[in-house]
């Protein structure tokens, strides 16, 4: 089963090894030239950088802002929780190209309304993979803090601790482990997205994601593959870093 499910990958690390230039199986010869060549396009290059840039930012704020809701919805009790709840957690419902469109169109009426460019900008593609990572920062610290004793922070009020001292001091290191994870897997969602950025990247502004599916427009040689490999150790890896931390079975 696993390696049905791994099959996949394994051909596409395979076939950027092919000497060929045009595909075709049994391969000539194998070679690392493709990933030279990936190295050497300008657009592969901004694409990670620009997709780096966006996935740590969005990561960075995703977290804080997911485990501020987190701990408003997990400990406290308030009218409309249910629906808080389930705002938060709705992008995980929805189409990726159909959040993407929808935000663009929101974009425009914004737009509209400040008299000011957005769409395209770099600060609404942030704001918009924010969006993206608050979910899964909600749905990961969620798993976490519910099965914390509220009675060890209780303790140390009781010892003169204020409530932000406690939270701090005791509630957050415990929470560290599905911080991390959270972090790691909410720059692994935001790194590879395409569907959500489609509709919102501007001149200059392209995605590592969106420069593969232009490359293909064009294109379609083990260069491609080459660049798949790359990003798919990138993300395998912090995939295994986040399993270590909270497991994935628990929140996928």
């Amino acid at each position: 089963m696993y390696f049905l499910m791994l099959c996949p990958l394994i051909v596409v690390v395979w076939l950027s090894f092919f000497k060929d230039a045009i595909l075709y199986f049994p391969p000539s010869g194998y070679t690392l030239a493709w990933y030279t060549k990936a190295w050497d396009n300008q657009a592969f290059a901004s694409g990670f950088v620009i997709s780096l840039q966006i996935a740590l930012l969005a990561a960075a704020c995703g977290v804080v802002l997911g485990v501020l809701a987190t701990l408003g919805i997990v400990r406290h009790r308030f009218r409309g929780e249910r629906v808080v709840n389930t705002l938060l957690l709705s992008p995980l419902l929805v189409p990726g190209i159909v959040a993407g469109i929808a935000i663009y169109l929101f974009y425009l009426a914004a737009e509209n309304w400040l008299n000011r460019d957005i769409v395209g900008t770099y600060g609404g593609l942030v704001i918009a993979h924010v969006c993206l990572t608050i979910p899964w920062t909600v749905r990961l610290v969620s798993a976490n803090m519910v099965g914390l004793d509220p009675s060890i922070e209780e303790a140390a009020r009781n010892l003169g601790a204020s409530g932000p001292v406690a939270f701090l001091r005791v509630t957050l290191p415990m929470l560290r482990p599905a911080i991390v994870a959270a972090t790691l897997f909410s720059f692994i969602v935001s790194f590879e997205n395409l569907e959500l950025s489609l509709s919102l990247v501007g001149p200059g502004r392209t995605t590592l994601p969106i420069a593969i599916m232009q490359y293909l427009e064009f294109n379609l040689d083990p260069t491609i593959a080459a660049v798949a490999s790359v990003q798919i150790l990138l993300l395998g890896i912090l995939m295994l870093v986040t399993d270590r931390f909270v497991k994935l079975s628990r929140v996928v």
